[in-house]
């Protein structure tokens, strides 16, 4: 029996981001193998999450083509962004939890472009006036970042209905980056 690959990276998205400590016997359980065909698969712990890594950036790439970043005004295009990465959300709050992935040489470039990619939306609504400019797009980025991965995490823990998700975000990102009239 032939074992689809992305179907087991898709149950260790969904284990991991349940419960980040699940183990790699948990996650061969959930999908349905053994452990032994699992580490046919991925050479161990590492290797999974390297591969997770790859199908989130994937994912995460097509989510911002989706948002038409570049496209209308800036506050529009973050809640577009914000409902693009949606359903990536809780793979990405586990994701930003491995240290791994952002130490030393084995960073890998997609979350540099990414990064670039947000910051680039926040300084054009900056040069547009909508943002504040005493906020820098790294920053806000961050937030963005910091946001999306605490609300994913709300959701799954059953404190925050999901489909309050999009709505707190945008709110709580866009109420505090908007430029107020006064500046």
């Amino acid at each position: 029996m032939a074992v689809d690959r992305t179907q087991v990276l898709r149950s260790a998205a969904a284990t991991l981001s349940l419960r980040a400590t699940a183990t790699l016997d948990d996650v061969a359980r959930a999908a349905g193998i053994g452990r032994a065909t699992l580490h046919r698969l991925f050479a161990g712990r590492e290797a999974l999450i390297r591969a997770l890594e790859e199908m989130a950036l994937e994912e995460l790439d097509a989510a911002f083509d989706g948002a038409a970043l570049d496209e209308g005004p800036a506050d529009e295009a973050v809640r577009r962004l914000v409902a693009g990465v949606e359903p990536i959300a809780p793979l990405l709050s586990f994701l930003v939890t491995e240290n791994q992935l952002f130490e030393g040489e084995g960073q890998h470039e997609g979350w540099a472009r990414l990064d670039a990619r947000v910051s680039a939306l926040f300084r054009r609504g900056q040069e547009e006036g909508v943002f504040r400019i005493d906020l820098t797009p790294a920053w806000l980025t961050e937030a963005f970042y910091g946001l999306v991965g605490s609300g994913a995490w709300a959701v799954m823990d059953g404190r925050v209905a999901a489909k309050d998700f999009q709505f707190m975000i945008v709110e709580l990102l866009l109420g505090g980056a908007r430029r107020s009239v006064e500046q």
